[in-house]
Order: C-alpha cells, then sequence, then structure tokens
C-alpha cells in the first residue's frame, strides 16, 4: 500500500493543535479535531499605503514592500521626463538623489541599497537608450551602457551583481536578452517572443517574463532556467505596462491596459502565478496603467502610474497568507 511517508519519506506529524507557521506543503494530523490538514499557498489582497511624493507615470519599480525604490518618469503636468528618485520603507516615501538621465520605458532591477536602472527613452528628439545607473543606497553612478539601446519597461530581474534585462523596443521589437555581472552586460540567449511594456519576475537563474505588446497586446510567459526560455501557459488577460514581481514559482501580474490604442483600457485585474498556471485573483483598489512594481510574491508594492486622466502618487501593497486545507480520509 503507498502511504504518505513511501511517497514523501517522512510520517505525517501528530500535533495537538495546528502550527502556528506552517510552511508551504506541510502535512499534520491534528489529534484534537482529528483532521489532517496541509498548508498551500493561499490568495492575496490589495492594501493603500503611503503616496509617493511625486504623481508620474512610465516608471518601474525595484525592491520589496518595505524597502522600495522608483526612479525617473514622465510628468503629464508640466509635460517633462523627471530624473527624481524617491525610496519607500513601507510606510512612506522619501526624495532622494537624483538619476544622471531622467527618462522613461526604462527598467529596474535589485534592492533599494543595490539597484540597476537601464535602457529606456529621453525625449526632445527622442532617442533610445543603452546608458545603465547603479544605486548604492544614496546616489545613482553611471556604469557600463547595455549593447543594443531599447526601452523595455518592467522585463528585467535579479540583483545588482546578477541580472537579466530581456527583449523590448530597439525599434523593432527585439528578442535580445543581456546578463548583468554588476560591470558589464553580456548578450545571452533570445527569448521567443520580442515585447515591449511587459512584466518580469525572479533571480538571474530563474525567472520569468510575461505579458506586454508588440502590434497587439500579448499574453505570453516565458520561463527561464538560466540557460534557456521556455513558453509556458499565458496569463489569462493580455496587458501591457502592468507591473509583476516575486519568483519564478511564485509572481503576480497587476493592472495594465487591456486596450493596445489606448490607456483608457486600464484595469485593476491581478493575477497570481503559481509556477505552473496563472489565476485570477484580488484586484487593484485602483485601475492603473505605466506604473512600478516588485516584491516577493507573498509581499509586493505597487506605485504611481496613470488612471487614464491624471497621474497618480497612491501606493497599494499586495500581502498573501498561506491557506490551510482539511483532507478527507478513507
Amino acid at each position: 500500500m503507498t502511504t504518505f511517508k513511501n511517497i514523501v519519506g517522512i510520517k505525517i506529524k501528530h500535533l495537538s493543535a495546528d502550527p502556528p507557521a506552517p510552511t508551504v506543503g506541510q502535512v499534520w494530523y491534528n489529534t484534537t479535531t482529528k483532521v489532517v490538514k496541509g498548508a498551500i499557498n493561499g490568495f492575496g489582497t490589495w492594501a493603500s499605503g503611503g503616496n509617493l511624493n511625486t504623481g508620474r507615470k512610465h516608471i518601474t519599480l525595484a525592491g520589496t514592500q518595505t524597502a522600495a525604490i522608483v526612479a525617473g518618469g514622465y510628468l503629464t503636468s508640466p509635460d517633462a521626463v523627471t530624473a527624481v528618485s524617491e525610496e519607500y520603507n513601507g510606510s512612506s516615501w522619501s526624495e532622494g538623489n537624483n538619476l544622471n538621465v531622467g527618462r522613461i520605458y526604462h527598467s529596474t532591477f535589485g534592492i533599494q541599497t543595490a539597484a540597476v536602472l537601464v535602457g529606456g527613452l529621453t525625449l526632445g528628439p527622442t532617442s533610445y537608450r543603452n546608458l545603465s545607473e547603479s544605486y548604492n543606497g544614496t546616489s545613482w553612478s553611471e556604469g557600463n551602457n547595455l549593447n543594443t539601446s531599447r526601452h523595455n519597461a518592467g522585463m528585467s530581474f535579479g540583483i545588482q551583481t546578477a541580472g537579466i534585462v530581456a527583449s523590448g523596443d530597439t525599434p523593432p521589437f527585439t528578442v535580445n536578452v543581456e546578463s548583468y555581472d554588476g560591470t558589464s552586460y553580456t548578450e545571452i540567449a533570445n527569448v521567443n517572443t520580442g515585447r515591449q511594456f511587459g512584466a518580469a519576475a525572479g533571480v538571474s537563474t530563474a525567472g520569468l517574463i510575461y505579458s506586454g505588446s508588440t502590434t497587439a497586446n500579448i499574453a505570453n510567459t516565458e520561463t527561464w532556467n538560466g540557460t534557456a526560455w521556455t513558453e509556458v501557459n499565458d496569463v489569462n488577460t493580455a496587458r501591457y505596462f502592468g507591473a509583476g514581481g516575486g519568483v519564478s514559482t511564485l509572481a503576480i501580474l497587476a493592472g495594465g491596459s487591456s486596450n493596445i490604442s489606448t490607456d483608457n483600457g486600464k484595469i485593476a485585474n491581478t493575477e497570481q502565478w503559481n509556477g505552473t498556471s496563472w489565476t485570477e485573483v484580488n484586484n487593484l483598489a485602483t485601475a492603473r496603467v505605466r506604473f512600478g512594481g516588485d516584491g516577493t510574491g507573498t509581499a509586493n508594492v505597487a506605485a504611481g502610474g496613470f488612471n487614464g486622466t491624471a497621474d497618480l502618487t497612491a501606493t497599494e501593497e499586495w500581502t498573501k497568507a498561506l491557506g490551510t486545507v482539511s483532507f478527507d480520509i478513507d
């Protein structure tokens, strides 16, 4: 007869009460209620956080729910690109030292005290950039450039010394991917579908990119194993310029525009990735597009963007708790 021990290699623990902090996949027998239980990933909810000091769109964000950074972007009024940089402590945003080059449609990865902002677009005249700047928790410093100038807005992941910058618009849409080792960028394996304005999650050896746009919004998800990209299950709602964040087995996609021709197609839809497929979960409180987001998948932050009429300062925090299920025993 097949038993739990035969399958997993350990016996089910007998406990008089449910454990206070179980891990995903943990199974136990509650001797008080006489029920076999297990811990699973639950679904999260969004709650209000502190507002940005400068409302803006065309931004990306790096870090965690309690330590994030956002820089650059576009001000609808007075119709200008900004170099302003702000840090989040889980409650409020504080202005710090500016980028060296203000830009939009850039990509950001890393953590608050060790971030990289790369690529993007400058205006007057319009120029696709290969510029890369690193942040040390105090100031931004120019580093070695990307090999391919692009705007890719959100499709990067990893840490300051081991990052991935994927796809984007050069123009046209490029499949090129570059890895960053903290000093320089190196061309690596291409994505299957070139795109812009997508979202990403993960580390340099295990990540994913998803959603975005080409000549239309796309729902494609691709996973990265450190060597190659693989097409997997699509997001449920194709969109551009939503925000992501998380790891390769637990990520989210929130907001964006479901209409390729206008930001008035803004949505609040949030989806959760479990390593295999996407599931619709609780929506953002404020539908938005062209905003920044990042986090762990269980605790994320989203800030700024555009609601179809005005630039936003609003910040929202995503928190996902564990769920508990009971098992029937024949």
